[in-house]
């Protein structure tokens, strides 16, 4: 009876965890499709993009914080705090009277999205740790991933059609207030490694510098900017002499927020530069091929998410099959090299995409994309978890995640001006429709192909190691968590 209750609150935990990411995703895709709704209702539509940068600036700036913090002071404490602002922005969000208003609740939710997904999943690597029975949980990280880009553009449409396009936003609060108390009554917490005085010029100058970068990108994301223009030069270089100031400062700090030794690990730095390139192909099949669904095939927001259900359910199958085979064979880099060649095959054979392209043949395209990306999510995570000490778990983590993000920030704005630049060139002569499939079938082959390559190259430099068995037994550490 007392191995049934721990198991059971065991399992609590283990579901908080993955609804912590689940919620951290599920905000990123399900507000996409409300968003046409939402300048519709409350004007503001040259604000339209800062919804979404509001969002991605502060995420992304503080998963690298939540992540070193977490590893210093525990990972139960800042969790907590990072799950209770994500849900009061999520409710400040569903009240909002105008553009203005919602900006600067999305930038507030943001904060508290930072925490969820990185520590998230360090929490699963020290629950399941990959060399144990339980390296198929490992699996259930990307499945988690994928099945967000599977109801957050239903549930969008759903709600903005139906309901509200609050209820976006209020969606968030029920579940995360759930997800809230089960962490505090039931995650144990154990003491982080300590830390000294806090990086203060390190999280300064880290955070002007990403900001700038997101600025810069965003910029260039909009109609009408090039490169060349100040708006969005600017920022980017000066993002990068302040980089090259953060790395200064971490060298010198006594405890960085990022920790440049971990990057003189050959596996850590070659896993974070492929988090970063296969970001490339991820963002190409999410962003553009719901694109095309609109604008070349004329479908809603709604249908084009459900359109986009094979990619999806094939990325989930991948991340769960990759746990399986790691499980099986305890090594990750063979099947993760083998990914890349999926998501070349997808990418290429978008480049037969126009508007009388079949409903079927592109189904069929879109599974090796999923089946490649899949991999990339669960098995990235467990190379990066076994690339360094326990105590760096929860900052390894969290810079994985840094990395897909910054990546798929500069994937949205090269894909940008490709896609922009065909639908001018093509629509003259052929009409918008196919200028709009031409411009799918330019970037989704451009941007997975490159991720994809450059990945590979990656991959194959990557030392090829078996999973090492943790050093405390698995029922040990199940127990500790139900505790």
């Amino acid at each position: 009876m007392k191995t049934d209750t721990k198991a059971q609150g065991n399992g609590l935990v283990l579901l908080a965890v993955l609804g912590g990411m689940f919620l951290a995703m599920l905000d990123q895709t399900i507000v996409g499709t409300a968003l046409p709704r939402i300048t519709a209702e409350l004007g503001g539509s040259g604000l339209y993009t800062w919804v979404v940068t509001a969002y991605l600036l502060t995420s992304t700036v503080t998963v690298p914080l939540y992540g070193r913090l977490s590893d210093q002071h525990g990972r139960k404490p800042l969790l907590l705090i990072g799950m209770v602002v994500f849900v009061l922005g999520s409710a400040l969000c569903g009240v909002a009277q105008d553009m203005v208003q919602l900006i600067v609740f999305r930038a507030v939710q943001g904060l508290g999205a930072g925490a969820l997904l990185p520590l998230s999943i360090a929490l699963m690597m020290e629950m399941f740790p990959p060399g144990s029975n339980g390296a198929r949980a490992q699996g259930a990280i990307g499945g988690v991933m994928g099945l967000t880009y599977l109801a957050g553009p239903f549930l969008g449409g759903l709600f903005t059609d139906h309901a509200s396009w609050r209820w976006s936003f209020y969606v968030n609060v029920p579940l995360g207030a759930v997800l809230i108390a089960i962490v505090a009554l039931r995650l144990p917490r154990r003491p982080g490694t300590g830390g000294g005085r806090p990086d203060y010029a390190g999280i300064a100058v880290f955070t002007v510098a990403i900001s700038t970068l997101l600025l810069g990108l965003t910029e260039k994301g909009l109609d009408g900017h090039t490169w060349t223009d100040a708006a969005v030069v600017g920022p980017i270089l000066l993002a990068l002499v302040l980089l090259a100031a953060f790395v200064a400062v971490e060298r010198r700090a006594a405890s960085p927020i990022m920790p440049m030794g971990l990057f003189g690990n050959r596996t850590y730095t070659l896993v974070n530069l492929t988090s970063f390139c296969t970001a490339f192909s991820m963002y190409a099949g999410v962003v553009f091929l719901p694109r095309y669904f609109q604008e070349a095939l004329g479908v809603s927001a709604t249908e084009s998410g459900l359109r986009i259900y094979p990619m999806m359910l094939a990325m989930v199958a991948g991340s769960v099959l990759m746990g399986a085979l790691m499980s099986r064979t305890r090594v990750y880099k063979p099947w993760l090299v083998a990914s890349p060649f999926l998501l070349v095959t997808g990418a290429v054979l978008c480049l037969g995409l126009t508007p009388a392209t079949g409903g079927l043949a592109l189904a069929l395209w879109m599974l090796p994309l999923g089946l490649g990306m899949g991999p990339m999510l669960s098995g990235l995570t467990v190379a990066a978890q076994q690339s360094v000490e326990p105590r760096h778990l929860g900052v390894a983590s969290a810079n994985l995640t840094f990395f897909r993000q910054i990546g798929g920030s500069v994937a949205l704005a090269v894909g940008g001006t490709l896609y922009t630049a065909e639908v001018a060139a093509s629509a003259p002569a052929h009409g918008m429709a196919a200028a709009h499939a031409s411009a799918a079938a330019v970037v989704i082959p451009s941007l997975g192909v490159v991720g994809a390559v450059i990945a590979l190259v990656a991959l194959v430099a990557m030392p090829n190691k078996r999973l090492e068995t943790p050093s405390v037994p698995q029922h040990k550490v199940e127990a500790g968590f139900a505790s």
